[in-house]
C-alpha cells in the first residue's frame, strides 16, 4: 500500500494549568506534539491505515531518516 508523503499542521489547544504543566514535566518540551500524537492515532485511523504505519515504522533506515527530520526540525524552533 503506497503513502502519501505525511504534512505537519500546528495546532493549537487550550488545556489546563495543571496538564500543561504535567506535559511539560513527565512528557518534555519537544516531545509534547508527537506524545499527543500517539495518543490520538489509534482513534483516528482506520485499522489499514495504521497497519501501514506500523510497518513503516518497523523500516529502520526510514525510521532513522524521519528523526533526523523531526531533530532538525526542533533546533531550528524559535525558542
Amino acid at each position: 500500500m503506497a503513502l502519501m508523503a505525511l504534512m505537519a499542521k500546528k495546532l493549537t489547544i487550550t488545556v489546563s494549568d495543571d496538564v500543561y504543566t504535567g506535559l511539560h514535566r513527565v512528557i518534555g518540551r519537544g516531545r509534547i506534539s508527537r506524545f499527543l500524537e500517539g495518543l490520538c492515532r489509534p482513534h483516528l485511523m482506520g485499522p489499514e491505515l495504521e497497519a501501514a504505519y506500523r510497518e513503516m515504522a518497523a523500516d529502520e533506515g526510514r525510521e532513522s531518516e524521519a528523526l533526523e527530520s523531526v531533530l532538525r526540525d526542533v533546533q531550528d524552533e524559535p525558542r
